[in-house]
């Protein structure tokens, strides 16, 4: 894994979220539930900023746009985007199910390090 250093640990202190660019990257970072996870900033479905989405209780971002819900440690859908009646079938090919594309985190000399692949 290529790891790079994003930013200084203090700067993302428990509760916060930063979006960093990394290479040609926009990466929201979450330090949330003692742990700091890192994703693209956009959700899958529609390519929406996630900055804002609900962090839940069993560690997954909900879309603030779509409620599409995803996992925070592997970005497995747990649940895609309860479409209005008539508008599902209209938009279904679209925007299929994916998965949220999520990073290796660590916090090391005093920094935050994400591992692109």
């Amino acid at each position: 894994m290529n790891w790079i250093k994003v930013l200084p640990a203090a700067q993302l202190p428990e509760g916060e979220r930063q979006v960093v660019k990394v290479q040609d990257h926009s990466i929201l970072l979450i330090h949330e539930h003692g742990k700091v996870y890192a994703m693209l900033s956009a959700c899958p479905h529609m390519r929406l900023p996630l900055k804002g989405g609900k962090i839940t209780a069993d560690e997954a971002i909900v879309c603030p746009f779509h409620r599409s819900a995803f996992d925070l440690n592997t970005g497995d859908v747990k649940t895609w985007s309860p479409w209005p009646p008539g508008v599902g079938k209209m938009l279904g090919a679209v925007a299929r199910e994916k998965a949220l594309r999520v990073f290796p985190t660590r916090i090391a000399e005093g920094s935050v390090w994400i591992a692109l692949d």
